[in-house]
């Protein structure tokens, strides 16, 4: 059972010292400010209070699974006034974070001293809200305005160190901080004005216009960061008049459709970390890996590696092969350092850690190997034949396949327990998602170890069964095929790829297509024709631009132009009337389509199939659809993903939208259960 909230008052001498503890975090849940709210009574007639926090962290933020149910007393507002209007001042001992509400109580002391590299922040925009106990009131009079926008606004978490240079806190304690804080008592300064009757420093006038622009390029549809910047405007009004306006409007992005889906991505994304198939099992220990294949995805995975710590090999075909392989490697890792992400010193010893082979006998020993190669069984399989002859009988094999089904790849390799898919996102070293695949004879303790892999990566790790394409890609290929009817049917390409940047994709399907290629969809679209059913519709004209070399930007043609050495897709009016002419050649009568249509029917085919994955289960929870699409596909974080977006929109009207895409195209779709019972 989950420990209860405590708060403690102990005294020592003339000082009081209140302990909080609600692990994990500390969060301001009700217990907590109520037992806070009594604390601040009890520590009456000390001539001071030390506030602090037992575990690894200060106050980092108010407990989120409260937030759909109406508030209840004592609120955090009240308890942070109680602080800052008590007749003993407090003095805040900070470590870890203090974030959100733990940043607003910490205000409300009188002094603060915090642990080198303690992290300050205000997050509450992350999840679709504004602070609601006077954050972007206090703040801005506290540090300034432009470093109180960068924090409530973009999310900026600041460093002990610059929270102190900025005026933050009042001490940064290189030692014990309980003894710094007796020391600092020692020799109590007067009382400062209490934050909140402190007058809001000065900012230069287009301070901003210059920031509200810096929101619009940054965020696309997310309304939070306005929210934020509008609230810490009224910091210029009274703090009695401002504070709770501010609230008011918190509690109205509670119940926001945004903040709901940025709440639902943040629980969605730890309960996938721990999935029941791993419940209760230890992972192994992994410290030196084989990487197979050094083009750039074998390049990427070996680099995260790398970052994180493994000894890694990458193992090619031949010299020359390896010796690119290495190249690349090289200039990823270099690449940390130029962007200020590594020092010099930890790219030597990265190198340190790295070696690449010609040689299968370079794997004897490693702990796991990883097969980035052509997307081939035969190719694969003879990849784990080698080095199964060389490595020993437990180590893991786990082969990167975007489709392929593992158990081909693994067929008649010796104890085929230690074997799975890590299904990593080019480009490997950046891309957060790492799809986890389990065939049915792998090890609970392999998966175990495939996920800690994932955390030790910093990677968003989602289990996954065995179907075409697994989670993610399988969602592709019908959001593609749909998005190839509408072609058919009457949309253009830049008016299917316009209708998705609306809705808050980062790109349309055909802008995707050319950027990532178009060679593999179209190499899986003639591996999968041998068993595609007959009554499925089948859209042509990729295969014809496929037909003619027009391969995405490399090739500086695909669905748009290119021109040399620019990414900027243009219409292409050719390609626009052989989709024109393709609709006549097959009796097919072209409508118009809005852009809400467009949008609407593409979500409406990505939650049928996320049910159906479900429902099939190769995955096993909405969240974890969700996830894979937020963080591996570019879905937008504030809409939670097509699963949250679905229940957002309304299950019943997805099934109505995802009914008439079947009429439209009979004998193609099948409806998951969850919208048949919808009809």
């Amino acid at each position: 059972m989950p420990q209860q909230a405590t708060v403690t008052v102990q005294r020592k001498g003339d000082i009081a010292w209140v302990t909080l503890d609600n692990p994990p975090v500390n969060a301001t849940s009700t217990a907590l400010r109520a037992r806070l709210l009594r604390a601040v009574g009890d520590v009456a007639g000390a001539r001071a209070a030390v506030l602090r926090c037992a575990g690894r962290s200060f106050v980092a933020g108010g407990d989120m699974s409260e937030f759909d149910a109406p508030p209840k007393e004592p609120h955090l507002p009240d308890v942070v006034q109680a602080i800052e209007d008590s007749e003993v001042p407090f003095l805040a001992l900070i470590h870890g974070n203090a974030l959100g509400g733990g940043l607003e109580i910490a205000m409300a002391c009188a002094w603060r001293i915090a642990t080198p590299g303690t992290g300050f922040g205000l997050p509450e925009v992350n999840v679709g809200l504004i602070p609601g106990a006077g954050g972007t009131q206090r703040l801005p009079r506290l540090i300034g305005m432009e470093p109180a926008i960068d924090m409530a606004c973009f999310g900026k978490v600041l460093k002990a160190e610059e929270f102190f240079a900025l005026g933050g806190i009042d001490a940064i304690a290189e030692r014990d901080l309980e003894q710094a804080a007796e020391d600092f008592l020692a020799e109590q300064p007067d009382r400062p004005l209490a934050v909140s009757r402190r007058p809001l420093m000065a900012y230069p006038a287009d301070l901003i216009d210059e920031k509200r622009a810096q929101i619009a390029k940054r965020v696309k549809g997310q309304t939070a960061p306005f929210d934020n910047l509008d609230a810490l405007r009224m910091a210029i009004l009274p703090f009695s008049e401002a504070q709770p306006r501010e609230r008011a409007k918190h509690l109205e992005l509670r119940n926001s459709a945004q903040s709901r889906a940025l709440r639902h991505a943040f629980f969605a994304e730890r309960a996938v970390a721990r999935p029941k198939a791993i419940e209760g099992v230890a992972p192994r220990e992994i410290e030196r890996a084989v990487v197979v294949g050094g083009g750039l995805m074998g390049a990427g995975i070996a680099t995260a590696m790398l970052n994180a710590g493994l000894s890694v090999t990458i193992l090619e075909q031949n010299i020359p092969a390896a010796k690119a392989a290495e190249a690349r490697v090289h200039n990823l890792v270099k690449s940390a350092r130029d962007r200020g992400k590594a020092t010099s010193e930890q790219v030597s010893e990265r190198f340190a850690r790295f070696s690449v082979s010609e040689e299968y006998s370079a794997a004897a020993g490693a702990d796991l190997a990883v097969e980035a190669v052509f997307e081939d069984v035969e190719v694969k399989s003879a990849v784990f034949a080698g080095l199964a002859a060389e490595m020993g009988e437990d180590a893991i094999l786990a082969t990167n396949t975007s489709y392929l089904d593992p158990r081909e790849i693994f067929d008649g390799i010796a104890n085929p327990s230690r074997c799975l898919g890590l299904h990593f996102f080019s480009p490997a070293h950046v891309m957060k998602l790492l799809e986890i695949v389990r065939m049915p004879e792998t090890a609970p303790e392999v998966l175990a170890t495939g996920f800690a892999l994932g955390k030790r990566l910093r990677k968003v790790s989602v289990l996954s069964g065995i179907c075409d394409g697994f989670i993610g890609n399988r969602m592709l290929a019908a959001y593609r095929r749909e998005a190839d009817y509408l072609l058919a049917d009457g949309a253009l390409p830049y008016q299917v790829d316009a209708a998705m940047r609306d809705f808050g994709m980062p790109m349309g399907p055909y802008e995707l297509g050319d950027l990532t290629g178009l060679q593999i969809a179209w190499a899986n679209r003639k591996r999968q024709a041998v068993t595609r059913p007959e009554s499925e519709r089948y859209v042509e004209i990729a295969d014809r631009l496929c037909e003619q070399e027009r391969f995405g930007q490399r090739a500086g043609k695909g669905w748009y132009l290119y021109e040399e050495n620019s990414r900027k897709p243009m219409r292409d009016t050719a390609i626009e009337a052989m989709i024109k002419a393709y609709s006549a050649e097959k009796g097919i009568p072209r409508r118009n389509f809005t852009a809400a249509e467009i949008s609407a029917r593409l979500m409406a085919v990505l939650a049928n199939e996320g049910a159906r994955i479900v429902e099939e289960g190769i995955a096993e929870s909405d969240a974890a659809i969700d996830v894979v699409k937020l963080h591996g596909y570019g879905f937008p974080r504030w809409r939670g993903g097509p699963m949250q977006h679905a229940k957002e929109t309304g299950w019943g009207e997805t099934a109505r939208i995802m009914r008439e895409v079947a009429a439209q195209s009979p004998g193609s779709w099948i409806l998951s259960d969850r919208l048949l019972e919808e009809s």
